[in-house]
């Protein structure tokens, strides 16, 4: 199981990047995959978080309305649009993927004691500055 994270860069407040996780190893017709930022001293956290089981969504309150999550089951890649973006958006971004469930609430709602159970893919660094 591989989750490779690109699409990461500097970009000035207002404009948009799209990420990208490209998978190996499982399909994208069940688990739950998201998308977790860190910045730095703070905790990871989910931001967008989508059930390749049945294709609901989940956003944290701070990207609600301006990032969006989806995938192309063909390219097994899951991917990140991130519009109108912020300095507070600045954070290494990671994709992450939990094989056994398909919940995208709890997956982006998971704590720091449930990760080992989650793979995860290298992050890619966003930068919002101008």
């Amino acid at each position: 199981v591989q989750l490779q994270a690109s699409g990461g860069g500097l970009v000035q407040p207002g404009g948009s990047l799209r990420l990208s996780c490209a998978v190996t190893g499982f399909t994208l017709n069940r688990p739950a995959i998201g998308w977790f930022r860190q910045a730095p001293g703070k905790e990871r956290e989910g931001v967008s978080c989508l059930s390749t089981l049945n294709d609901i969504t989940h956003y944290s309150d701070s990207v609600k309305g301006r990032f969006t999550v989806s995938r192309d089951a063909a390219k097994n890649t899951v991917y990140l649009q991130m519009d109108n973006l912020r300095p507070e958006d600045t954070a290494v971004y990671y994709c992450g993927a939990d094989l056994g469930h398909s919940s995208s609430y709890a997956l982006c709602n998971r704590g720091p004691a449930n990760w080992g159970q989650m793979n995860w893919g290298q992050g890619t660094q966003v930068t919002v500055s101008s």
